[in-house]
């Protein structure tokens, strides 16, 4: 009696799961368009990975179809369930599909198409349609997902693929997001970009195939193998990844379903035996495009006669692909430690490094690095390498122009507050030391060091009275003059020299005026 072996899951599953995560991890970044053409790739790639593990899962219910109208008696209980799974599979589905439509509809109007999204960057689609007060769909679909989730799982026998299930279709939140008072639907949707959110929806798709397949297997396992051998016979290629970066490595796995596990069936592809008892079948993928492998199995059946079943395969190869950011704008700034954050879609973090010429490069964590360029006014030059296939390669080059920090802005410390000029409280002057100088312009938040500055003063004949502080502080006589300030008077503060993390010093231009209020 042939036995079926519960397939653990794969290596394409795991490399869809990275893609997804690593996408994920990028909204972190400027959302740029090819951020955003990287959703548009991994949700082409998850909706053909979702429409081959539905033709799979179809197979299987035909099969359970067939063997319940040769032995209705023995099958009924297991042609029940897999009813059931495909009834409440289905309906998930379908819904996931309703909210992708939905949200392109509000992003690109009535005619908008889930397949050609125009307006991929736009913001506020996905918040609307899932999470808009009372008419907000997020609820809905957080709730129809766990109801999945336990009802599938219940169906699982295997502890493993249970547990990984669970996982893939966890609606629990961060604990960061939980203090932040957000559910699962806002920490999913809130502020998504169209094309991230439609990608989500998709690899929920992905994750319920997965599933129905999963649960699948467990109700063939229990129906008598014999029966499957007997009468139908199939042969299956099933490849790590569907994609393969050029230079990688194509590995697939070609099998007869339902064969006795004590003989191999013979492989042939292109007219030649593959000599490999487990049927584990690589090449070098040394060209881009879409290729097909091709061949037949033969083996032998109860009878001794020889059943020959031709397969084929269809996979892509793609161009080494890299991002990398820097995480405040698309300049560096020399002298300063400038964050960036470089990813390789379905790559590890951890896999994936990057060097730097132009300055010194050193990083953080996983992912994360600082670059601190030395050359103003030239470029960076960056290159990112992945370990695929147990080597490394070259992923992609990216240059980044270098810039002077810009001179900061000077201010006086008024509590919380930077009094940049103006009115300002006797009460806040006196209580000040000093002054300070940072760019603090909502993008950069750098702080510099005063070495020194010049105060102007006025006297009763309207004479100017400068006073010189060699530091940051105010000196003696300054602090002296301010207490004398009556209400509306002003002062200037000008001649203001200061440092920055680039080790130059500048003078800044302008004054700071100074009105006692």
């Amino acid at each position: 009696m042939g036995k079926i072996v519960k397939k653990k899951i794969s290596p394409r599953q795991k490399m869809i799961n990275l893609m997804y995560v690593v996408l994920m991890a990028m909204l972190a970044l400027n959302v740029s368009s090819d951020v955003l053409k990287g959703f548009e790739m991994v949700d082409d790639k998850l909706t053909l990975s979702t429409e081959n593990t539905a033709r799979v899962n179809e197979a299987i219910y035909k099969r359970i179809d067939q063997q319940y109208s040769a032995n209705p008696a023995k099958v009924k209980v297991w042609y029940d369930k897999a009813q059931t799974v495909r009834g409440m599979t289905d309906s998930l589905y379908v819904l996931l599909e309703e909210l992708k439509t939905a949200i392109v509809v509000k992003t690109d109007g009535k005619d908008g198409d889930v397949r050609n999204i125009q307006k991929k960057e736009d913001l506020e689609a996905a918040t609307q349609v899932m999470l808009a007060p009372a008419l907000g769909r997020g609820k809905e679909l957080r709730e129809a997902i766990e109801d999945y989730r336990g009802r599938i799982v219940g169906m699982i026998t295997d502890n493993v693929q249970r547990e990984l299930i669970e996982s893939s279709l966890n609606t629990n939140v961060p604990t960061k997001a939980k203090l932040m008072g957000k559910n699962w639907q806002e920490y999913m949707f809130e502020s998504m970009p169209t094309a991230a959110a439609v990608t989500l929806l998709t690899k929920l798709q992905n994750d319920i195939r997965y599933a129905e397949g999963q649960v699948l297997d467990d109700l063939v396992t229990n129906i008598d193998v014999k029966d499957i051998r007997v009468n139908r016979l199939n042969a299956f290629v099933i490849p790590s990844s569907r994609t393969v970066v050029q230079g990688g490595k194509f590995s697939a796995q070609i099998i007869m379903a339902a064969v006795d596990t004590t003989r191999h069936p013979a492989i042939y592809i292109g007219g030649k035996r593959i000599d490999n008892e487990d049927g584990l079948y690589e090449t070098i993928c040394s060209r881009t495009g879409d290729f097909t492998l091709k061949g037949y199995m033969e083996t032998q059946d109860g009878a001794g006669n020889t059943v020959k079943r031709e397969f084929e395969q269809q996979y892509t190869v793609v161009a080494p692909s890299a991002t990398v950011s820097a995480d405040i704008m698309n300049v560096l700034y020399a002298g300063y430690n400038n964050p960036m954050s470089v990813s390789v879609p379905g790559v590890p973090t951890n896999q994936v490094t990057l060097s730097m010429t132009g300055g010194t490069l050193k990083q953080t964590a996983p992912g994360k690095y600082v670059a601190v360029p030395t050359n103003v006014g030239g470029t960076a030059e960056f290159t990112v390498s992945a370990r695929v296939e147990g080597r490394s390669q070259v992923m992609g080059k990216f240059s980044y122009r270098v810039r002077k920090l810009p001179d900061p802005t000077a201010y006086i410390p008024a509590g919380d507050a930077h009094f940049k000029g103006g009115k300002i409280s006797k009460q806040n002057l006196m209580a000040a030391t000093g002054i300070g100088a940072a760019i603090d312009d909502g993008l950069l938040n750098i702080p510099f060091k005063v070495k020194g500055f010049e105060t102007v003063f006025f006297d009763n004949m309207g004479n100017a009275v400068p006073e010189v502080s060699t530091g940051t502080d105010f000196s003696d006589r300054q602090k002296n003059m301010m207490r004398g300030l009556s209400r509306g008077k002003r002062f200037f503060i000008t001649n203001i020299k200061a440092q920055g993390p680039d080790g130059i010093e500048r003078t800044l231009t302008g004054a700071l005026e100074v009105i006692v209020n």
